[in-house]
């Protein structure tokens, strides 16, 4: 895991630390920076952001983590639920919304959700059920079927 790379932005986000704490502590010395993705993102060692991420990750969360910062809606997914389950919401929307960007319906489930029981964000059930909707048109079953609920209980 040494020279595992992770970008600074996932860093700023899972180690609940800003964008200069970590160029600080590149210049003092106490980070490795890595050399730039091919995205020309500033990458640092996983190895040594692992310690300061916010909850317990075990091997395979990290694994995740990595492949999530690569880009992987399913990683982000998979990193938003576990952020979300572990009462850390808002690096769980940080996740999520990246997932949902690429169309991935689980993640806009997820969303919706969040919104709706104000998560990590404001609740706001317009945006929560456009969340939704959008997991329901993407063959999201569970979406779906709140959909069904939500007209039915709306048409009477």
């Amino acid at each position: 895991m040494k020279n595992v790379p992770i970008s600074i932005a996932a860093s700023v986000v899972v180690a609940e630390r800003s964008r200069r704490t970590w160029w600080r502590r590149i210049a003092d010395g106490t980070m490795t920076r890595l050399t730039d993705d091919a995205k020309g993102r500033a990458m640092l060692s996983l190895a040594e952001v692992a310690p300061l991420i916010c909850v317990p990750l075990d091997q395979s969360d990290l694994d995740f983590l990595v492949q999530a910062d690569a880009g992987n809606a399913d990683a982000q997914n998979d990193i938003g639920q576990l952020f979300s389950n572990a009462g850390k919401p808002t690096i769980a929307l940080y996740w999520l919304e990246q997932a949902a960007r690429q169309g991935h319906a689980d993640a806009m489930q997820w969303l919706g959700r969040c919104y709706i029981g104000g998560e990590g964000v404001p609740k706001n059930k317009n945006i929560g059920l456009m969340w939704i909707a959008k997991a329901a048109a993407h063959g999201h079953v569970i979406a779906q079927a709140q959909m069904q609920g939500s007209f039915r209980s709306q048409s009477i």
